[in-house]
This record gives structure tokens, sequence and C-alpha cells, in this order.
């Protein structure tokens, strides 16, 4: 595998951060340790290198640029600085990636994919989107950097003024941050307030800095960052999602617009896949399941876990996985690998209901 260091690399070392491949690049698991990381983001605000994320620029009408057709959600009327989360499917309908959609002008687009998909997915656009088509891949010149907590707010108003309140979910805006125009964005994976700083490859050092140099915030990793999705039932892309899954499959139907077509669309219209859906469950201890152990339902081998942890917030295991046969919120499960077994309860998600990502502005303040 070809590591890629991201431009923090040094800062990470510097703070005893424990390091591990991810996509290609090489990426901090932990600082201060996962559970540590995972409970200050519930309560104050932490501060993730997200810099292996890939970014894409196009310019273009959003139809007869190919784009439309290009994703599962409708972007023709997605107003100009709002972002919208979805999916990118193959001719069989499975999801090649799921990604989100900004709108920074009338006919211009940033779309920001994961980072284990960058080069796939530059090809599938390329391949799909008209000829002409001023389509670019910024990923290696463009740093992000993800404040997340209930305090993050006060600590972005710091760096950009009090503008940034402005921000509603699921918007962003253009801000002068360290002498250049970066973009931020109020979307987030923690539930949790959250926003996104977009900003160049060569100053992201600097600003890791600058965020630190506050006592509130704290970095956190990917181990924090994977809890924290956890809990409030995001999917992962590469487990809980792949290409050999459908968004129905993965109950995230409501990220398709079947009124709009796109690539893959009549796989999803004329599906005769046997059933399989994602479910949520908890475990009735503090053991936590892992990626593969098998799900049993009703005594059948009904499927297997894409995700599992112990969940921080609600101290028991927790997970997602696919199942081939219906298991209701309510149904008892059990999770097996080996000698191992794990009694479960399907649930409705998401497991962490106390977030902040969608309260009204201004009303952490204080707190």
């Amino acid at each position: 595998m070809d590591l890629k260091e991201t431009p923090l690399i040094d800062e990470h070392r510097s703070l005893g951060a424990k390091l591990a491949p991810f996509g290609g690049w090489l990426m901090p698991i932990q600082y201060s340790g996962i559970i540590a990381e995972h409970n200050w983001t519930r309560k104050e605000v932490s501060v993730f290198d997200i810099c292996h994320m890939g970014e894409f620029t196009l310019r273009g009408d959003a139809v007869k640029s190919g784009l439309s057709s290009i994703v599962t959600f409708d972007i023709v009327n997605l107003p100009v600085a709002g972002c919208r989360y979805g999916f990118m499917l193959n001719e069989a309908g499975g999801i090649i990636d799921d990604l989100i959609v900004y709108r920074i002008g009338a006919e211009e687009w940033m779309i920001v994919v994961n980072a284990a998909t960058i080069d796939g997915d530059e090809a599938h656009f390329r391949k799909h989107l008209a000829a002409g088509a001023d389509f670019k891949n910024i990923s290696s010149v463009t740093a992000k950097l993800d404040l997340q907590g209930p305090k993050s707010l006060d600590i972005l108003k710091k760096l950009t003024g009090s503008s940034a309140a402005s921000l509603a979910y699921y918007t962003f805006g253009h801000f002068r941050l360290l002498g250049e125009k970066v973009i931020i964005s109020r979307t987030g994976y923690t539930g949790e307030l959250g926003y996104e700083i977009y900003i160049s490859a060569g100053k992201v050092a600097e600003l890791w800095k600058a965020l630190l140099k506050d006592p509130r915030v704290k970095p956190a990793g990917l181990g924090a960052r994977d809890t924290l999705r956890l809990e409030m039932c995001y999917p992962l892309y590469g487990q809980d999602l792949t290409a050999e899954t459908t968004p129905v499959e993965a109950d995230k139907g409501r990220f398709v617009d079947m009124k709009k077509d796109f690539i893959g669309r009549s796989a999803l219209v004329n599906n005769k896949k046997p059933y399989r859906r994602l479910i949520n469950f908890t475990a009735a201890s503090r053991r936590a399941p892992r990626h593969n152990y098998r799900i049993f339902a009703g005594g059948k081998d009904a499927g297997i876990v894409t995700s599992g942890s112990f969940s921080p917030s609600l101290s028991c295991g927790i997970g997602m996985g696919y199942v081939s046969i219906p298991c209701a919120a309510g149904t008892e499960i059990t999770l097996k690998e080996g000698d191992i077994e794990i009694q479960a309860r399907a649930v409705k998600g998401p497991f962490y209901k106390n977030g902040t990502a969608k309260m009204p502005e201004g009303s952490h303040a204080g707190t």
C-alpha cells in the first residue's frame, strides 16, 4: 500500500497519537484514548483531522453536466450554500460511495467523498459526466478539519466572528481564516453540533495549532469517530455500505429520489434480490459484538454483523448488521463467533438520542 502522510503527521506524533493506515493515509486512531475522546466530544468539543477525505469540483448545469444522473438525490432544487447527503450507485443499484454535494453557485459544485474510494469515484465521474465537463480532483491540495461537540460554535466564533452562528444544519458559507478564503459547513457525523473547515493543505497545520490553543478543544482520532458515528447508526462505507449493497437494503431509501433518473434506478425498481436489511441492535451486556459475528434470530443463522463496538454513552455493546429475515425492533437475537455468544435485541436507531447536532443556534451557549 502506498501510504501518504497527512499535512499534520508531525503534529500527531508530537501528541503521542497512535497511528495506523486508513485508506492509504497514515492517520491517528487515538491520542489520549478512544473512550476519553468519545466522552469529551459528547460534552465539550474535539477536532478531527479528516484530511484524507476526497474533494472534487465541477462547473456546469446540474442536469446537462450529468451530475444529477450520477447521484441518487435531488440537486436541481438544492439551494446555493446548501449541501445534501446521498449515494452514487452502479448499474446494479449497488453503492459505489456515499457522499455529500455542496452547491457553491448556480452552476458550481463541490463533492466530498470517502478516502478509500477517491480513485474509483473520480473514474466513475469522468466516465458519466458530459463531454467537456469542468471536473477537477482537488483532494491533494484541500485539507479538512472537523470541530465536533456542543461547544464547537463557541470555538468557531473565536476564529471567524459571530457570522458562523448563521449556519443552519446542512448549509455552508465562505469565511476568511488565516488570511485565506475557506469553506465552513455544518453537517457532522457524531450526533453533536459540528462544523467542517475546508482549508488549503499549506495552512492546515497552522489552523490545527490555533484550535488546540483553546483548552476546551482536544484532538480525537478515528477510534472515537467510529464509536460516535455508530451510536448515531451512521453507516461506514466498506463495512455497512458496499458496491454489493443497495440503499434499500441499507435502510437508507430516504436518500434516494425515485422521481428522478439516476444510474442504478432501474435495478432498484426491478429488484429481484432476496430479502436483506440492515438492522441496529443493543447487547444485553457490556460485551461488544465485532465485525463478521453471525446474527441468529429464531434459532436460524440470519445474517452478519458489519459494525460493532462498546458504546461509551450507553455502557453496553451496540452494532449494525444485515439479516435475511425481518427482525423488527424488539426482536431477540444472538450474536455468535466461535464459542462466544452475545444476547442482543434489534432496536430502532439512533442508539444515542441526546445529540446536539440539530439544536437551535445559540441554545448551547454557556453550557
